[in-house]
């Protein structure tokens, strides 16, 4: 019913949020103004007028926005390769597992299978990974020699780094944003990190899973770990059998830009001149993004999405992650594909109130508890480790000492810099899981 006191009263509100800009009470008052059937006047025209042009607007933006996500992805399909001219599908072949190679794998990193589901590795492919840790840390000191030139706060900056480092240790999250922390991670982390993805994409070839053009999503990639790991898998091969053509993909996923800066750096030093065929694109942006980082992903597109020892002690961010990781599975890994979590024991079990299992069947329920959760089916683990116990190494130092490979080169700038006396070894302590959707 038109009430020309109650249009006169809405009126006078209407001009009053109007002039306050109160936009949400001006846009409800109109509405009531229109279904009481009393004639707009001049300045609700005009407002009615402008709510539509806004409208029209945001579905224009909307629609920009959605063409430049598609660009976006068409471009990384077609820098993958996903796409050819014709806009095909290109055939992918499998390499074939040799059994020579395997046998050199197995026997040059001393693997002992515990039980069903363990592994012992206390070697290492001496030929590959000391001419790459060489280069590495010829590479860490020509970096901190440049800034030194540059910088009179360099050992500042470094115990900055160290000390956002340590914090793993205390059971806390680093924040890895330092200007030397890819510096330190390269130093301390970073080959230990790289022995472990060689295994597990050793594990992924021994299966006759490893494609010979592979689309790799790296999940919180920090320098390319994964990357790296496969491409001294690839290169400890040559000796055993004819590598086809290969093209590795990767997508690296990562908000600190110094850590894919600097990984790159060193891959373009060492590994291109290996004749290693890859196609590297960058996201810099972190998984807690505001806006949902599984919409911005090329969609059903990835063979392997891997996450490696991205998986926090906060409880809360430990929650949100996995959900977070559960859409990207969803929506980014292809019908095919697989998911690849490489996580630390204590981060593993500690959440579902386990410690140290000797019993293979709890294990096994905690490990398909924590698939489950990330919306996957478990195809098999492998719980990679550098003793034969699951239990605490009474004098782990000692043991590593007699047992484990020296990691030579970059334990002097270790020395120099932690301040420890002693060398790194290569270590495992890890679960290596493989599922899909």
């Amino acid at each position: 019913m038109n009430n020309p006191l109650a249009n006169w009263w809405r009126s006078q509100k209407f001009n009053e949020a109007v002039k306050s800009q109160n936009n949400r009470l001006a846009k409800q008052l109109l509405k009531e103004i229109q279904n009481s059937g009393a004639k707009l006047s001049w300045q609700q025209k005009l407002f009615k007028e402008r709510l539509q042009l806004e409208k029209l607007l945001q579905q224009k933006n909307d629609r920009i926005k959605e063409g430049d996500r598609r660009l976006e992805e068409l471009e990384v399909q077609l820098g993958f390769g996903q796409l050819d001219d014709s806009l095909a599908r290109i055939d992918r072949l499998t390499l074939f597992p040799d059994t020579k190679f395997i046998e050199y794998i197995k026997n040059s990193f001393k693997m002992t299978e515990c039980d069903a589901s363990m592994i012992q590795c206390t070697g290492i492919d001496e030929k590959v990974f000391n001419e790459f840790e060489k280069h590495l840390a010829g590479f860490i000191k020509n970096e901190l020699n440049n800034l030194s030139r540059q910088k009179t706060n360099v050992n500042s900056l470094l115990e900055q780094a160290i000390d956002d480092i340590q914090k793993l240790k205390e059971g806390q999250d680093p924040q890895y944003s330092f200007e030397l922390s890819p510096h330190i991670y390269l130093m301390r982390y970073f080959l230990e990190n790289v022995y472990c993805t060689y295994l597990a994409w050793f594990f992924i070839y021994k299966a006759g899973l490893l494609p010979t053009k592979v689309n790799i999503l790296d999940i919180a990639a920090g320098p390319g770990t994964v990357a790296y790991g496969l491409a001294l898998l690839l290169q400890s091969s040559r000796d055993f059998f004819s590598m086809p053509p290969m093209h590795i993909s990767y997508y690296s996923l990562e908000q600190q830009k110094a850590f894919q800066y600097r990984g790159l750096q060193f891959w373009r030093q060492y590994m291109e001149p290996q004749a290693m065929n890859a196609y590297f694109r960058f996201d810099t942006s972190s998984i807690f993004d505001s806006d949902n980082q599984s919409q911005r992903l090329p969609k059903k597109f990835f063979d392997f999405i891997v996450i490696s020892h991205c998986f926090f002690n906060d409880e809360e961010r430990r929650e949100k992650s996995l959900q977070i990781y559960k859409d990207i599975f969803t929506n980014s890994l292809n019908d095919s594909g697989y998911a690849l979590l490489i996580i630390q024991e204590k981060k593993l079990l500690i959440p579902y109130n386990v410690r140290r299992v000797d019993d293979c069947q709890q294990e096994l329920s905690v490990v398909q508890q924590f698939v489950d959760e990330l919306g996957l089916n478990l195809v098999w683990y492998k719980y990679l480790h550098s003793t034969n116990s699951r239990t605490s190494h009474p004098n782990f130092g000692k043991f590593a000492r007699e047992n484990l490979p020296v990691q030579k080169f970059i334990s002097p700038l270790f020395r120099q810099h932690f301040k420890l006396p002693y060398d790194l070894n290569y270590t495992l302590d890890d679960y290596v899981i493989l599922a899909k959707k």
